[in-house]
């Protein structure tokens, strides 16, 4: 029984994943999401159901599109097993009322950050839509678990503290320093995360950047002139943080 609950979360996270790159193609461009069936983003073919079965199709057709066999990118698949490894890494080992929604919980916001990864790798954005989800969902938990002075907190020090950074390096140099999706996204976070915590996000997610910056610039792959996608880096350390609770705290304690 224990191995078909694992199958059918496993199972049941691809097909999330799959719809997380139908949202990761399709929402910065204000496109539907639901009713508009699948094309090859190549020729503009409609795909058939079997065309969209999660990581199976794309290893049945060897990586290429069925009608006019240009590559079909390895993210597809790799956001589907993503996805489905999270939804199976996620689930409690007691099943109850209780234990589904602290999972549904995490992982709709694992899937939220998933979203926000590539979208910004992509456009450089972090859409206000995933934002006000993501705020919706972690304002419900924080204000049913937490002392209204922890979350009240760690809003206000995530969403001010950078943006009086920004405004500073703005009045000083002319230049935005951070999106305001990347503030929001602070102030979200913060909620969570409380006063303490969200303080080592911004510290940690810029260290985390300026490292990845530097090395690209290293590698020749972008310029200093070249704006950075800095959304990759503030999601990978708050998913550090949110769903590796324990070390996170090992961590902190050399910070703070």
């Amino acid at each position: 029984m224990e191995a078909f609950i694992d199958i059918y979360v496993f199972i049941f996270g691809l097909l999330i994943g799959s719809f997380l790159n139908v949202v990761i193609l399709r929402l910065p461009e204000k496109k539907d999401l639901v009713f508009t069936r699948s094309a090859c983003p190549t020729c503009g073919s409609k795909l058939k159901w079997y065309h969209n079965i999660p990581v199976v199709s794309f290893l049945a057709l060897k990586g290429k599109c069925a009608y006019c066999e240009k590559r079909i990118s390895w993210r597809y698949p790799l956001i589907e097993l993503l996805t489905g490894l999270v939804a199976f890494w996620l689930l409690p080992q007691s099943i109850s009322l209780q234990s589904m929604g602290i999972f549904l919980f995490y992982f709709t916001i694992a899937c939220i950050f998933i979203c926000h990864f590539f979208i910004d790798l992509d456009h450089h954005l972090l859409l206000d839509s995933l934002n006000l989800y993501l705020m919706a969902i972690i304002l419900a938990f924080a204000v049913f678990t937490f002392h209204w002075s922890y979350w009240v907190t760690g809003g206000v020090i995530g969403f001010g503290a950078p943006l009086l950074v920004t405004w500073i390096f703005y009045k000083l140099r002319g230049q935005v320093g951070l999106g305001g999706g990347d503030i929001k996204l602070y102030g979200i976070l913060g909620l969570y995360l409380g006063p303490t915590g969200v303080m080592f996000t911004i510290f940690l997610s810029c260290f985390v950047g300026a490292l990845f910056g530097i090395i690209m610039i290293g590698l020749k792959k972008m310029t200093k002139d070249k704006p950075m996608a800095f959304g990759p880096a503030i999601i990978m350390v708050a998913a550090f943080q949110i769903f590796f609770p324990d070390l996170y705290y090992r961590v902190q304690q050399w910070f703070f």
